[in-house]
């Protein structure tokens, strides 16, 4: 048998009759004294036996009010050991949550919630249960609201109950018929929908992907024999549930592997995180890979010249190492020894400032990642290895692995999948990581493949001869000028943001002559630059108009475009005042683009980048 199909063949006996609680009882009863889950700052772990008797209770306990096998349940809360919880909890019996999340407009919240005809919503606390309170009437389906902290007065009407009431009434219950819990997780089937994660996409209608228990096992199968990390890892989950990456790696896989799970509720605390877990894996979405490359690159330009002259030194070898490894060369044992002895002396202690000293396995994806970026992080003894996948695909369809990957690409298909190219160069996959649909509103599921188990992912791409996959553009996102020309805004895009100045950029150029670019400073690293190019303003609006500011970026754009050809060369731009957020509405919840909201809201500022001249038809 083909190597592959071998590897492949032993993912799926690996995963096959699998389910999450299946995996929990397991857990419990060979690892029950091994850390579970943990919250940053916190003396709050719980072990693996102590969290199935809590989830035994739980799961009890939403039976109790109400919660059905098959029925739905949406979560709106932080990151928080309640969260995990509640949703092991509707697992267990049967049931299905959702997280959304807390950036939607309550427009938003009115669709998801008809849509996926929740029966219980669970909110972490009054300033949630606000939000959501205009909208109640319009959601006939909707039985009970969970809320962590007492509702308060005249919220009764509701049908509010607390966490601490639903946990007491299950334990009570679990009590009085223990048997009931067992038989209720024992009835799940791998083929039953273990989440409904809503889609975030840029345009239209929200789409509810049904992911099955057998998805995210196969998913956690495939990990683990493609990427070597050790067994009970620790891990760090930063990321919202709501994102598929850490639904993933923050539950599924950690129950797979009996791993201990620290929760990092804030985002800003990412690096105390790491720091204190000291991970061997990590995965990071590009936003995150480019602040803490453009944070080590300021901690090296405040450096003593002996200091920065020890990293450049130690640097070039690392890159030396890398580049061959990313060409499927060996690498020599002389320059191995001396990668060993500038690592021991020089990177690992950088990387330790990042807590990233112990990585066996850095993975990047969700959108690209500037070349020049993993390049940096290569030289700082960091292997950034980018993953391809989306919702639908229960996470990674394709990875490079610490054994065989190449820069630029986003790997080879995971074992058992399958990729290939239609005629316009969209990529097509089909294998057991493909969800098993769409919710519809009427509670069915509708297929995503064609008649042969083909996804059409809307990405389109390139693939070698070694099955190395390239991401070229978004299938809808391309840009047609005026004169015909097919250019792909996220290469150009990709090649802005590596500046460390460059927070986000859109190309743009749809109908028109050629290329211009908004750009937005980065919030963290523009003030430090301008500090050290000794400008006294520090604040963004300031800074978006400093003629110093302006002509670096231009020399951004310069260097940007060298490696542009000349229809996709960015001919002018201009940088805003302010930054982008999922709040101020530029950036979906996962930090993509949301280019029509762009477009219309800086029309005015696109239009004069071109003369004041309107769309060119």
């Amino acid at each position: 048998m083909d190597p592959a199909d071998a590897l492949a063949d032993r993912c799926a006996k690996a995963a096959a009759d699998l389910t999450i609680p299946a995996l929990l009882h397991r857990n419990a009863t060979e690892f029950g004294d091994r850390p579970a889950l943990s919250t940053l700052g916190r003396d709050d772990t719980r072990t693996w036996a102590e969290l199935h008797h809590e989830v035994a209770d739980m799961s009890r306990g939403l039976a109790e009010i109400g919660l059905q096998p098959g029925g739905r349940m949406l979560i709106m809360m932080s990151s928080r050991p309640e969260h995990w919880l509640v949703d092991l909890a509707a697992v267990h019996l049967g049931a299905v949550p959702s997280t959304v999340y807390p950036t939607l407009s309550p427009e938003q919240l009115r669709y998801l919630a008809l849509h996926s005809a929740a029966q219980l919503l669970v909110l972490e606390g009054r300033a949630e249960l606000a939000r959501w309170r205009p909208i109640l009437p319009d959601l006939p389906k909707l039985r009970r609201i969970m809320l962590l902290e007492e509702p308060a007065a005249g919220e009764a009407s509701l049908a509010t109950v607390t966490l601490e009431h639903v946990r007491a009434v299950g334990a009570a219950a679990h009590r009085a018929a223990p048997d009931a819990f067992e038989r209720s997780w024992r009835a799940v089937r791998p083929e039953q929908p273990v989440t409904l994660l809503y889609t975030s996409g840029t345009t239209g209608d929200p789409k509810g992907v049904v992911l099955s228990h057998h998805n995210v096992v196969y998913q956690s199968v495939v990990l683990e024999a493609t990427v070597a990390v050790p067994d009970h890892a620790p891990t760090v989950a930063y990321l919202p549930l709501a994102h598929i990456a850490e639904r993933m790696l923050g539950i599924y896989n950690a129950v797979y592997r009996a791993g201990h799970v620290t929760i990092c509720p804030d985002a800003a605390q990412l690096v105390p995180a790491l720091r204190t877990v000291g991970p061997a894996s990590f995965f990071g979405v590009p936003r995150v890979w480019e602040k803490m490359a453009a944070g080590v690159q300021a901690q090296l330009a405040a450096a003593e010249p002996a200091t920065r002259a020890a990293y450049d030194a130690a640097s070039a070898v690392a890159l030396e190492a890398f580049e061959l490894r990313a060409d499927g060369r060996p690498v020599p044992g002389e320059l191995a020894a001396r990668l060993a002895g500038a690592d021991a002396a020089v990177l690992r202690p950088m990387r330790a400032l990042l807590g990233l000293q112990n990585m066996a396995w850095a993975g990047s994806g969700a959108a690209p990642i500037p070349v020049a970026v993993l390049r940096f992080l290569a030289g700082l003894g960091l292997d950034v290895l980018e993953v391809w996948g989306m919702t639908e695909t229960t996470g990674t369809a394709t990875i490079n692995t610490p054994e065989r990957f190449r820069t630029g690409t986003v790997g080879r298909p995971n074992p058992g999948m399958q990729v290939r190219l239609a005629d316009d160069g969209e990529i097509l996959v089909r294998g057991p990581l493909v969800c098993s649909g769409y919710l519809r509103a009427d509670g069915g599921v509708e297929a995503v493949t064609d008649a042969e188990g083909w996804l059409a992912t809307g990405d389109v791409g390139t693939v070698d001869a070694d099955g190395f996959l390239t991401i070229t553009d978004r299938k809808k996102e391309l840009i047609i000028t005026s004169s015909g020309k097919n250019v792909s805004p996220a290469q150009i895009e990709q090649r802005l943001r590596a500046h460390p100045l460059i927070g986000q950029a859109v190309a743009v150029g749809d109908r028109r002559p050629y290329i211009t670019a908004l750009i937005v400073l980065d919030d963290e690293v523009a003030p430090r630059w301008a500090q050290a190019n000794g400008i006294g303003e520090t604040a963004l609006p300031g800074l978006a108009a400093d003629p110093r500011v302006l002509a670096e970026i231009q020399a951004a754009v310069d260097a940007a475009n060298a490696g542009l050809s000349r229809p996709e060369q960015v001919k002018t731009f201009r940088v805003l005042p302010s930054s982008w957020t999922p709040e101020t509405g530029e950036l979906t919840p996962t930090l993509k683009l949301r280019r029509r909201i762009i477009t219309a809201r800086y029309g005015e500022t696109i239009d004069a980048l071109y003369g004041g001249d309107p769309l060119v038809l």
